[in-house]
């Protein structure tokens, strides 16, 4: 008796499925550990979240990084998450030549309502194995932020971050590629709503 089982892609599959026009323009997919994952509909207070951080980051980071908000982090040999942020090192050709891959990766900022076990569950050890060094999660279930840095594999082979902060809305966060600058989360979190 065989046991059916689900067909996992690689990145070169992924590319090739996109090309062929297999997706749609509209269509939020990443590809997670070699599954297409469609990506949830965004409720206001997630939308609003993004909104500020799309107004407070540019200011903060100006030149000295390339920001990104929902693009592609290729993180071979099967994984091509959009997270909702990321900071990049800046690079010459400003990555037209290929999409950002881990080692280009200074910060990566998940904004989490309805996806918030996924983003913990799935992502943290995806950026963590990848070797990110710096994730946070915006939180919006629990109203704060959560700061995760320092990646480690255990002993019995699974991945996460050795440090876990939680930084309260109305506090004031560094960020962790550019310690002189302070992201201040009272002007990124939405007013506090029910879920």
């Amino acid at each position: 008796m065989s046991i059916a089982q689900a067909k996992r892609f690689t990145l070169d599959e992924y590319h090739k499925l996109a090309e062929l026009g297999f997706f749609h323009e509209d269509d939020r997919i990443e590809l997670i550990n070699g599954e297409l994952i469609e990506m949830v509909s965004k409720g206001v207070a997630h939308e609003t979240c993004l909104r500020n951080l799309l107004r407070e980051l540019p200011k903060l980071v100006g030149n000295r990084a390339t920001l990104q908000c929902q693009a592609p982090i290729v993180i071979p040999p099967k994984s091509e998450p959009e997270p909702d942020f990321a900071i990049l090192q800046n690079r010459g050709d400003n990555y037209f030549s290929a999409h950002p891959n881990p080692a280009d990766v200074l910060l990566v900022m998940e904004v989490s309502d309805s996806s918030l076990d996924y983003d913990q569950d799935v992502k943290i050890p995806l950026y963590a194995q990848a070797g990110i060094s710096d994730y946070w999660i915006f939180n919006l279930f629990d109203n704060y932020l959560e700061s995760y840095n320092e990646p480690y594999q255990n002993t019995q082979g699974k991945y996460g971050y050795l440090n876990k902060r939680i930084i309260l809305p109305n506090q004031v966060i560094a960020l962790p590629c550019f310690p002189e600058l302070s992201v201040d989360l009272g002007k990124v979190f939405p007013p506090k709503v029910s879920f």
